[in-house]
C-alpha cells in the first residue's frame, strides 16, 4: 500500500461536506463585501515569497519547499497567497481593469513544518485582499468582514485582538528601543529569537518558547511609538469597529509573523480550539505592492485557515446533504419512467437517488433508509399505469398517492429552511 505523504491528507465523504459548506459560506460574504474571485498557479517563482512574505519571517527562513526545476529555475509551491495575489494585481494592470480591485481565493498553501491538529504541509486557506485605500474605514471593514464570516460559519467563544506596528518611518524608533530593552538578555532567549534580533526584532514577539515569555511581556509596546499619522489611523480604525459594533482587546504581542505588515493587524481568536486557537488573521500592506514591481499602492487583507475553520465550526455544520427522495422500482416496466422521474426532479434542483439493480422491494427500502432520504417515490404497479407516484414520508411513515407532476412540488414544500447566524458573538 502507497500511503500519503506526511502532513498531507484525504479529506474523505462525511467530512468534505464542511468543507463545502465553508467554501459556499465564504464566497457568499466575500460576494457580498464586493470582492471578486482570482486563482493565482500553485508554483511562483522563489523570489516572489523571499522579496514580498520577507527574508527575515520563518516561512522563508525555514518552511517554503523551493527546488530547482528542469529549466534551471528557482519555483516555490506557495506558501501563502498574498504575495501572489500582488504579482497577479501588478503583472495584468487590474487598477486598470477593474473599478474596485477586491479580490479573494481559496485553495492550497505549503509549509514544512511540524503537523499537529489543524496545521499541515498542505493546507488551504482563503485570502481577501483590496488595494488601494489608504483610508483606514476599509481597515474596519475588512475586520468586519473577517467578523461575518466567523459569524455565519457559526463559530462562537471567538475574540477579536488587534494592533498597529506601524510604518517604516516610525517603525524603526520601535525596533530600537526593543533592542535596548532586550540589553544583555538576548543570549537567554531561544535561538530563533536572538536570529530575529538580528535581523527584525518584531518577529521576537512572534516566540512560543515558554521560557521566554517572562522577557517579552516586559518589551515595549509598538503603539507607544506611532507617529501621528500612524496613530490618527489607528484611532479612526478602533472607531470605525465601534460603529459595526464589534468588540476588541488592543494586544501589544500581535505584530503578526510576515515582514510587509504596516499599521493595523488584527486576529480572530477561537478560545475552543486550545493553544493553536488563530482562525484568522491579517492587516494593512501599504509598501508591498511597490516591493514587488507595481506603483505605490496601499493593500489591506486577512487569511483564513480552512483546516482551522473547519474545526471551529459548530458539530452540525456542512452535515451530509439528505436525498430529497429514493426512487424505488417495482417491475422491469418502471425502470425507465423511474429514470426519467429521477431526470426531471434532478433538473428541478432536487437530490434523488435511484435504484439501478433491480432489487427487491424489501432491499430497495432498506437502502433508501440507510441513505436517508426524506422520502421514498414507489414507481409501479397501478400507479404506473395512472401516471401516479406512491410517496412515503420516512420520518412519520405516511404514504399517499400522487400525480407524477405533482410530485416536486411536495417535495420541494417539505425541503426544510437553514437559519443563518448572526454576528452576537462579536458585537456588544
Amino acid at each position: 500500500m502507497i500511503s500519503s505523504i506526511r502532513g498531507t491528507r484525504d479529506i474523505l465523504p462525511g467530512e468534505v461536506e464542511r468543507w463545502q459548506h465553508l467554501e459556499r459560506v465564504a464566497r457568499s460574504v466575500c460576494e457580498r463585501y464586493g470582492y471578486r474571485e482570482i486563482r493565482t498557479p500553485v508554483v511562483e517563482r522563489e523570489e516572489l515569497f523571499a522579496k514580498g512574505t520577507g527574508e527575515s519571517t520563518d516561512i522563508v527562513q525555514k518552511e517554503m519547499y523551493t527546488f530547482v526545476d528542469k529549466g534551471g529555475e528557482h519555483v516555490t509551491l506557495r506558501p501563502e497567497a498574498t504575495p501572489s495575489i500582488v504579482r497577479a494585481f501588478v503583472e495584468h494592470s487590474l487598477e486598470q481593469a477593474l473599478p474596485t480591485v477586491k479580490l479573494f481565493t481559496l485553495g492550497p498553501m505549503f509549509r514544512y513544518e511540524r503537523p499537529q491538529k489543524g496545521r499541515y504541509r498542505q493546507f488551504h486557506q482563503l485570502n481577501v485582499e483590496a488595494f488601494g485605500i489608504i483610508d483606514s474605514s476599509l481597515d474596519a471593514e475588512i475586520i468586519e468582514t473577517a467578523a461575518t464570516l466567523v459569524a455565519e460559519l457559526g463559530i462562537e467563544d471567538v475574540e477579536l485582538l488587534i494592533n498597529s506596528v506601524g510604518c517604516p518611518g516610525c517603525r524603526p524608533a520601535f525596533g530600537q528601543a526593543l533592542l535596548k530593552a532586550l540589553g544583555n538578555q538576548v543570549p537567554k532567549l531561544c535561538a530563533d529569537c536572538q536570529r530575529r534580533a538580528k535581523m527584525n526584532p518584531l518577529r521576537i514577539f512572534d516566540c512560543k518558547v515558554q521560557a521566554d515569555q517572562l522577557i517579552i511581556d516586559a518589551l515595549p509596546h509598538s503603539i507607544d511609538y506611532l507617529c501621528e499619522d500612524c496613530r490618527e489611523h489607528f484611532n479612526k480604525t478602533k472607531r470605525g469597529l465601534g460603529v459595526y459594533g464589534l468588540d476588541y482587546r488592543v494586544s501589544h504581542r500581535l505584530v503578526r509573523g510576515l515582514d510587509y505588515y504596516t499599521r493595523t493587524t488584527f486576529e480572530i481568536l477561537g478560545h475552543s480550539l486550545g493553544a493553536q486557537n488563530a482562525v484568522l488573521g491579517g492587516g494593512r500592506y501599504d509598501g508591498l505592492v511597490k516591493r514587488l514591481g507595481g506603483p505605490d499602492r496601499a493593500g489591506v487583507g486577512f487569511a483564513a485557515g480552512l483546516e482551522r475553520l473547519v474545526l471551529a465550526m459548530p458539530g452540525d455544520a456542512g452535515a451530509i446533504t439528505v436525498p430529497d427522495a429514493f426512487i424505488a422500482t417495482i417491475g422491469e416496466e418502471a425502470r425507465e419512467p423511474a429514470q426519467l422521474l429521477a431526470r426531471d426532479l434532478r433538473h428541478a434542483g432536487l437530490t434523488i437517488l435511484i435504484d439501478y439493480e433491480g432489487r427487491s422491494p424489501r432491499s430497495q427500502m432498506k437502502r433508501a433508509d440507510r441513505t436517508g432520504a426524506r422520502f421514498v417515490l414507489i414507481v409501479g404497479g397501478n400507479e404506473l399505469a395512472q401516471g401516479e407516484v406512491s410517496i412515503k414520508n420516512m420520518k412519520t411513515g405516511e404514504q399517499d398517492t400522487l400525480a407524477r407532476a405533482d410530485v416536486g412540488t411536495r417535495l420541494f414544500s417539505t425541503k426544510p429552511v437553514q437559519e443563518t447566524p448572526t454576528l452576537a458573538n462579536l458585537c456588544r
